[in-house]
C-alpha cells in the first residue's frame, strides 16, 4: 500500500532512491524495537512507495538493456 502523502517519486534519481531506502531501512527497524505500531505501519507504507519505484526503475533499466529473462536448457544428443 502507498503512503498517500507521497505522490511522485519520479524526480527522485536512483542513488537517491536507494539512500532513502536505507535511511527507511534503519527507521524501520527503530519502530520495531520502540514498538511503535503506528510509526510502523506509516514507515512500512513509504518503504513500499520507494521500493515500488526502485522496482520500476530496475525493471526499465533491464528492459533497456533488451536482457531475457528465460533460461535456454537444451541438450543436444548429436554424436
Amino acid at each position: 500500500m502507498h503512503h498517500p502523502f507521497i505522490s511522485d517519486l519520479s524526480d527522485k534519481s536512483f542513488d537517491d532512491l536507494q539512500d532513502s531506502i536505507t535511511d527507511l531501512t534503519k527507521k524501520l527497524n527503530y519502530a520495531y524495537r520502540t514498538s511503535n505500531t503506528s510509526l510502523i505501519n506509516q514507515m512500512l507504507m513509504v518503504l513500499d512507495s520507494y521500493n515500488t519505484e526502485y522496482q520500476k526503475r530496475i525493471d526499465a533499466m533491464y528492459k533497456k538493456q533488451n536482457l531475457q529473462n528465460t533460461i535456454q536448457i537444451s541438450k543436444d544428443n548429436k554424436k
